[in-house]
């Protein structure tokens, strides 16, 4: 009867293999959640319906109004980990991210000319919009990037770790809010793309 020893051995040896490859496969990675939501415009010519954008479009600040917005909602599954010489390390940092870009949307249906007219406009829109959004993802692969490993020594409680973490939070936050403010004030400028875009919603050009 031969012996089992070589079979095991070799059964022993494809199992670590398979684990060393599971091992060695990366996380799967995130994948921010976006969606669309709409306010609604009223009239059926280019004029009416852009004063009816300023009349409801999203309130930014005060009572200014914006012709489209882009705002986010994100939240973290952080694993703090203190360590054997009393360090704290974050050993992972995974973002939930849900992206909403809110658009006009016309009460009713639209003369021809003019609904193709206002699909142009509003693919710009979203385009602009979009921008915005990759704009914030990048922020979170940012935040993500610096915070997972991030570590701190003599940190009982995970305390100076979390102020760490806090202080690269606002700089990259601010850092995106800047992009954008930049990113705007060149697509609205003059000559600027959403300011073609509501010339040409306008002027039916």
């Amino acid at each position: 009867m031969p012996s089992a020893r070589p079979a095991l051995a070799a059964a022993i040896g494809a199992a670590l293999m398979l684990a060393a490859t599971l091992v060695a496969q990366p996380a799967l990675a995130w994948r921010a959640a976006e969606q669309v939501k709409t306010y609604p415009v009223s009239g059926r010519t280019a004029p009416e319906l852009y004063v009816s954008i300023g009349e409801n479009g999203p309130v930014i600040s005060g009572d200014r109004r914006a012709i489209a917005h882009t705002t986010f909602k994100l939240t973290w599954g952080r694993d703090y980990r203190e360590q054997p010489d009393g360090s704290c390390v974050i050993a992972r940092n995974v973002p939930k991210l849900i992206i909403t870009y809110t658009l006009p949307k016309p009460r009713e249906n639209l003369p021809p000319a003019v609904a193709a007219r206002w699909q142009r406009f509003y693919d710009g829109l979203a385009a602009h919009e979009r921008v915005h959004g990759q704009h914030i993802i990048e922020m979170v692969e940012a935040i993500e990037a610096v915070s997972v490993g991030l570590s701190a020594p003599a940190d009982p409680g995970c305390r100076k770790v979390r102020a760490l973490l806090q202080s690269h939070l606002k700089r990259l936050s601010d850092e995106q809010r800047a992009r954008g403010r930049d990113f705007d004030r060149i697509e609205m400028g003059e000559g600027g793309n959403v300011q073609t875009l509501v010339l040409n919603l306008l002027t039916g050009r």
